[in-house]
Order: C-alpha cells, then structure tokens, then sequence
C-alpha cells in the first residue's frame, strides 16, 4: 500500500547510510539514491543535508520523515483493520507508563481481554514524551499516562483516576510512621530518583519550584526507570525515593515499604486515558474505565 519511495526514505534514516539501507532493502544504492532523487523533485526540496559525514535530514527533510512514519503507522493499521473485519477480531497497542505498570493497569488491560475474547492487545512501556510521539504517529491507539495532553495537541482524554506523590522509605527509616516530612527534610536524605522526562520527575521538579526549590538542592545519588528496582532499593535501605502512591501502596500493606506524604507539597496527577482526536473505539475507553473502577 505504501510508496516504495516512502518505505526507501525511511529505511534510510534507520540504517544510517546509503550502503546499509540498500542491504536492509535488496536493493542497489544507485536505487536509493534515485528514490531519494524523485522524492526531492517531487516535493522540490532537499531531504538530507550535503557535505556532513553523517547522514542529517534538513529541517524540510525532518518534517517529511516525521508525516512518512504516520503513513507508515496508518498503511499497517489500514492491513490490520482488513485482517481483523476478516477474522472478526480486533487488534490495538496500548502504551503505559513505568508508573502505570505498577499499578492495576495491566490488570484491568487483562480482564478487558478475558471479557472480549475476540481482542489482541500489545502493551508497551516507555515515558510519557515517547508515549505522546507515538500517539501524534499512529503507532499506540491509547496511552495511559500522568497528566492531560498540551493545548493544541491531536490528542484527547478521559480521566481514568487521581493520584499523588509521596516519599517512600525503608520501614526502619527514622520517618517511616510518621504523619508527614517537610521538605527541607529531605534534603540531607540519600534519594533515588526516576530520571528527568518522566512524569513522576516532572511532577515532583514543579512541586519543588512552587515552592521556590530545585532539585540541585537535593542529594539525588541515582536516576533509573524501573519503579519495581527503585522500590526494592529503598525497602533495603539504600536511599529514599519519590512515587505514585498507586505504584506502592501493595509494598506498604505487605510492610516492605513505608509511605510518607510531603507536608505542605501538592503532588496531586491525573491519570489519564489518551487517544488520537481520530481514534475510532471510544467504547473501549469506557469499558476499560469500568473496569479500572471495579478493581
């Protein structure tokens, strides 16, 4: 269904040169260039910069690749749809956050399959940033992240839950039982954070400048994204950390873990369904929140 041209141009920008790209494809590199050549006349401009070492698109050329994934995203959903109206079944890609992964989404994701056998669902984790992209290319049909898209985005929402941040410590940390912790508190304390893009860093960072603080004020001795290693660090004492309540409240009732809510911080997220304005399945959306709601 797809140009040749385009499915050329975007190998080309994967494989990183002329000669790979023509290896990938089966094809000869005088044929690659000719596809870059017809593309370039077609649209008069030039797609990758000239005289660099490395293969840069130019501004023209990053506008193009970015409208050639969604062609290509929309061309396999298009074989998709077919094969699905065929077979009676229904495929989507649902992305999630680190966050949401450790809370009761892949479990409501799961029961919404058992109730509609006849649906394939593929999960995948990234952070919200990646998450967003891929919703603007096609490539993800819902996200659950933290947060409302920006305004002027092609992306809407539904509020699935509300949630906050709050600290976590070893239960035989000095804070752990305690009603709260003041900021200040925190700064002499070892912390393990997740690193910056995610929603859960970019939350706590806005909560600190409200309160006209920084992170660099913070002793942050390491950033990782996997909130289940974050957890098992601070349960054995090595540090301290900020999450969703959501993502620890299991470990706090099992005692692993003790959560401790920042005096005087407003931590508060959404947790949001989101989906492209396009996105044609809005039913799902409610099912996968009754759902959520009966967990």
């Amino acid at each position: 269904m797809l140009d040749t041209k385009i499915i050329t141009l975007l190998e080309l920008e994967k494989a990183g040169s002329y000669t790979k790209a023509a290896q990938e494809l089966h094809l000869t590199q005088p044929a690659i260039s000719r596809h870059i050549r017809l593309l370039e006349e077609e649209l008069g401009v030039k797609i990758f910069q000239q005289g660099t070492k490395k293969l840069l698109p130019t501004q023209e050329g990053k506008v193009l690749l970015r409208y050639a994934h969604r062609l290509m995203a929309i061309s396999q959903k298009a074989v998709q749809a077919i094969e699905d109206e065929r077979r009676h079944a229904r495929h989507l890609v649902i992305g999630i956050t680190q966050t949401a992964s450790e809370n009761v989404i892949p479990q409501v994701i799961a029961q919404y399959c058992n109730e509609n056998p006849d649906t394939h669902i593929t999960l995948i984790t990234d952070t919200i940033n990646n998450l967003y992209r891929y919703l603007e290319l096609f490539e993800v049909d819902i996200a659950v992240t933290e947060g409302a898209p920006s305004e002027g985005s092609s992306c809407q929402s539904v509020l699935l839950d509300t949630d906050y941040l709050c600290l976590i410590v070893s239960p035989e940390h000095r804070f752990a039982g305690r009603g709260s912790v003041q900021l200040q508190e925190l700064k002499s304390e070892k912390m393990i954070l997740r690193p910056e893009g995610t929603g859960t860093r970019q939350l706590f960072e806005n909560g600190l400048e409200r309160h006209m603080e920084s992170i660099r004020n913070f002793n942050v001795i390491m950033e990782m994204d996997n909130v289940a290693m974050i957890k098992d660090l601070v349960a054995l004492g090595l540090g301290v950390s900020v999450v969703a309540r959501s993502a620890s409240i299991q470990d706090a009732r099992k005692g692993k873990l003790s959560i401790v809510p920042i005096e005087n911080v407003s931590l508060i997220r959404e947790v949001r369904m989101v989906y492209h304005k396009d996105f044609a399945h809005l039913e799902i959306l409610e099912d996968l929140k009754r759902i959520y709601d009966s967990v």
